[in-house]
């Protein structure tokens, strides 16, 4: 199995639809990471403070949880695990006190622990107290703080690994999971030179596998079967093939994430700011040179825990030769929504710099709505009182040159922006 396997991924990474090149090597992925273990603290401090309710709707775990959801294909459906269920008293951390701070407890110690032994020692803690609907679907929230330790977690995972590997793996048990866990960690070891020590990689084929897209290499040494597998992983990657000139039309009609940060950082330079463009994002190609070209080298603001995420906003605007921020923007052309407007409070909130800044949403036309929803989650009450404004792509697109040559401050800004509430 272990040459058909190795075939089989790298056939999964060379189809440019599959979770490998969409989600694994995603520009926003390691984002979402710090932007989702920074609400999974928000979860343990409101049930430490008493200040978490006990309902899921509303609460800070809704939020972290929907936005896990958002995180494409291998995540969709992550909140339903989480999800209320009455009749049925699961999961059992809403309206029992002390399970919802056992589960607390989970997060906390994965949060602050680095080693796989904590971590599995931490589960199995949990796993003694038999909290009723309280599974493996949580190792999804624990996958964001250690993925090098934990493996994401759902049915098709499930049905992919024992696929691959002949296991008898079942849902909804933690020792279940925590043997999927040793296998997954030993398959990754085989094929590391292909895969990542993000446990995220082979999550993703395997959820391929499960979900139908691929067939798992046949474990026995009969040539018929190999054949057949073969040629059903030659017909996927020919269907993939199929896909690309609509693919590939679909991308260059679409206006970028990284052309409107230039945008945005040219306009900002025009209409006399310093420019700041997110640490990850400096390097990236654009108008024949990198996006970082003629925007300060260094931001450091002093935010504490948060100031690795602050760095991460897409474009800031400062105050020429000085640290104080006159307005960021988190451009958000398909991507979750929430991971921005977590930057941006920790921007206005935490730090020194950031305080009194304006905040803009800049998202396409179409996405208004899903802007406006999440303004509106209760985990972002303080959020009216920043006037986060919202920056349709088309009023952008249609002033920033007139803006950039009879414009100046942030005036102008203003002008064709929305204050959502």
């Amino acid at each position: 199995m272990h040459d058909s396997l190795a075939l089989l991924i790298d056939h999964w990474k060379a189809d440019l639809h599959s979770t490998y090149n969409s989600w694994f090597l995603w520009e926003e992925r390691l984002k979402n990471f710090r932007s989702i273990r920074r609400g999974i603290g928000q979860v343990v401090k409101d049930i430490e403070a008493g200040t978490f309710g006990n309902a899921y709707r509303g609460s800070s775990l809704e939020t972290v949880v929907g936005s896990v959801a958002e995180q494409r294909q291998i995540f969709k459906g992550a909140d339903h695990a989480f999800l209320w269920k009455p009749k049925l008293r699961i999961p059992d951390i809403y309206e029992n006190a002390d399970n919802q701070r056992a589960f607390a407890r989970l997060l906390h110690t994965c949060d602050c622990c680095d080693t796989a032994q904590a971590v599995v020692e931490a589960i199995q803690r949990i796993d003694t107290l038999q909290i009723k609907g309280l599974g493996p679907a949580v190792a999804n929230l624990l996958y964001f703080i250690h993925p090098t330790l934990v493996m994401p977690f759902n049915t098709a995972i499930v049905k992919g690994y024992n696929a691959v590997t002949g296991g008898n793996v079942k849902l909804g048990r933690w020792d279940h999971y925590l043997s999927m866990r040793e296998g997954a960690i030993r398959l990754n070891a085989q094929h590391r030179t292909q895969l990542s020590n993000d446990l995220g990689a082979l999550a993703g084929l395997l959820f391929e596998i499960g979900s139908g897209r691929y067939q798992a290499p046949p474990r026995e040494g009969d040539e018929s079967q190999l054949k057949a597998w073969e040629a059903d992983l030659a017909q996927v990657r020919a269907e993939s093939a199929a896909l690309q000139k609509q693919w590939a039309a679909e991308r260059e009609s679409d206006t970028t994430h990284t052309q409107i940060q230039g945008w945005l950082r040219d306009l900002g330079k025009a209409l006399g700011f310093d420019v700041w463009i997110a640490s990850n994002d400096r390097s990236r190609a654009y108008g024949g040179g990198q996006l970082g070209d003629g925007c300060i080298a260094d931001f450091t603001p002093s935010a504490g825990n948060g100031a690795e995420t602050v760095r991460l906003i897409d474009v800031v605007w400062l105050e020429r030769n000085s640290s104080q921020v006159h307005a960021a923007f988190e451009v958000e052309h398909s991507t979750s929504i929430y991971s921005g407007i977590v930057r941006m409070l920790d921007l206005a909130l935490g730090t020194t710099v950031g305080a009194g800044s304006t905040l803009f949403l800049v998202a396409p036309d179409s996405r208004r709505d899903d802007v406006q929803q999440q303004l509106r989650r209760p985990a972002f009450s303080r959020v009216s009182e920043l006037g986060i404004r919202y920056l349709p792509y088309s009023q952008l697109q249609q002033h920033r040159e007139a803006m950039a040559r009879f414009g100046s401050g942030l005036k102008p800004m203003l002008e064709i922006s929305q204050l959502l509430h």
